[in-house]
């Protein structure tokens, strides 16, 4: 007996009922997710570790290993500024080092943008196959740069730089000073190293400088760094032996000795530029080096009470891209109008799981012919920020993803997208993928893409929009990555748990 009408037309759609609603329940379970420790800021005043900044053995210990000497892969630890002693919370160093991040923003963008060129460089000695640094945390000073320790001159005095992909020059502070900052650890002073030379005005090198000039009275070369956010420094162009762990010594880098130095540089003793320039460290050593180096950033975002075995390093020579490396690689990109920066091409992100269709390669593609768009890795800028149209559309998915956490209104500073997780311990949130050109992907860490911005709970995505033309991975993101630049290979990768 046939089905009454009315009875067959609420049947079916009984059946498109339950078919929708198994859709929706498979597409709930689709959404990957990962747990977060919800661990606010601490609410003290922030206290590093004892002897992190007065401990020079960590950098020269084995200062009396002769100069030229064989030498194999060789590091040292990289620390961020919260390894300074200061009198703040966490949440008032968190937003200075937001501040500071915004300038550096701009600096990119504008050198980006511009096309300005970089300054051009000279080259090593080609020989043994690399070396190993320590890098350590800038964030109680408001950065969210990185420092490492070295020895300069001869003998060596103990010297905190920055270590910054975003500039080319090598330089620091020396006596006598004009109007130098305060730096921690004693000033380097020329007059008293063995290996320090002067570059003639005349030399080859004085004219790679962007921005230089000639002491006629002495015939010494002069050099200039002038900074988007202000600061600048300036002195005499020189070369100089910098020792590092382990005893590696590598003369003759070609550096700028400020003698007259102001702005935000805080703490530092100066910079060491691993940009992709002819001035920059990389290239100096690259005849016996290598081109190649890599770093490891453990997290510096969480609060301070909560201490960590991990450490961070950077990696000079062949052993950066070693065997012991396993890292997912992509193609560099080259700017012609801008040498200095690593970019890359993004292809995509995920969000749960799912490719957020939104993020358009187009919007992130590096046009070659204005040097305009892109995305470049850096090591001083600490929160990524995409082309506006890609970020809005990874911030609309994550928080679908992300509905049944408490939005909370208003965000801060920067940051449009905030959850109050305020008494909870433990938090599921959707995975976040950046996807690379050649295969290359990056799965982040839970803890480096939402961060806890206050004492009370307050976590945010940390991702902004730019609309200053070039995109920046930042090293919020790049935290727990050994991230290498292979410039040997020209090609960027990243090591997921590679501290």
């Amino acid at each position: 007996m046939a089905s009454p009408p009315l009875l067959a037309s609420s049947y079916a759609l009984l059946l498109l009922l339950l078919a929708a609603a198994a859709a929706d329940a498979s597409v709930a379970r689709a959404v990957k997710y990962q747990t977060l420790v919800a661990t606010p800021l601490s609410v003290h005043p922030y206290s590093a570790p004892a002897g992190v900044a007065e401990d020079d053995d960590v950098v020269l210990g084995s200062l009396a290993a002769e100069e030229g000497g064989a030498a194999s892969t060789v590091g040292l630890r990289v620390v961020h500024r919260d390894d300074f002693a200061v009198n703040a919370t966490a949440a008032e160093l968190l937003a200075h080092r937001l501040q500071r991040d915004g300038r550096r923003v701009s600096r990119i963008s504008a050198a980006a943008g511009g096309g300005a060129a970089s300054a051009n460089g000279t080259r090593g000695n080609r020989g043994s196959s690399g070396f190993v640094a320590p890098v350590v945390s800038g964030l109680a000073q408001g950065s969210g740069e990185y420092f490492t320790k070295i020895g300069v001159g001869t003998p060596a005095t103990p010297a905190l730089m920055v270590l910054d992909t975003g500039s080319d020059v090598v330089w620091l502070q020396c006596a006598p000073c004009r109007r130098c900052y305060d730096q921690s650890g004693k000033m380097f002073d020329p007059r008293g190293s063995r290996s320090y030379g002067a570059v003639d005005c005349a030399a080859p090198l004085c004219r790679r400088l962007d921005s230089g000039g000639c002491d006629l009275r002495r015939k010494a070369c002069l050099y200039q760094v002038a900074y988007g956010d202000g600061s600048v420094t300036a002195g005499d162009f020189a070369t100089e032996t910098l020792t590092f762990a382990g005893g590696a010594r590598v003369a003759r880098i070609a550096l700028g000795c400020g003698h007259d130095n102001e702005g935000l540089f805080v703490a530092a003793a100066g910079l060491l530029g691993l940009g992709r320039g002819s001035l920059s460290f990389p290239t100096q050593i690259s005849r016996r080096f290598g081109r190649s180096f890599s770093y490891c950033l453990v997290d510096r975002t969480s609060s301070s009470a909560n201490p960590t075995s991990r450490s961070s390093t950077v990696t000079f020579g062949s052993g950066a891209v070693g065997p012991t490396v396993t890292a997912s690689f992509t193609p560099m990109v080259k700017n012609p109008r801008m040498e200095t920066f690593y970019y890359v091409q993004l292809m995509g992100i995920s969000v749960g799981g799912a490719r957020v269709a939104g993020v358009a390669e187009s919007d992130l593609r590096l046009n070659p012919s204005t040097g305009r768009g892109g995305v470049i890795v850096d090591s001083g800028t600490s929160v990524t920020r995409l082309a506006r149209p890609a970020y809005s559309a990874l911030r609309d998915a994550f928080r679908a993803a992300a509905a049944g956490l408490r939005l909370s209104p208003g965000g801060f500073s920067l940051f449009d997208t905030c959850y109050d997780l305020s008494g909870l311990k433990v938090v599921k949130v959707p995975t976040v993928s950046i996807h690379f050109d050649g295969g290359a992907e990056a799965a982040l860490p839970p803890e480096n893409y939402l961060i806890p911005v206050d004492t009370r709970g307050t976590f945010c995505f940390a991702f902004a929009g730019t609309d200053g033309g070039v995109s920046i991975i930042g090293n919020i993101q790049q935290q727990g990555f050994r991230v290498v630049f292979d410039g040997d290979g020209q090609r960027v990768g990243f090591a997921a748990k590679g501290c």
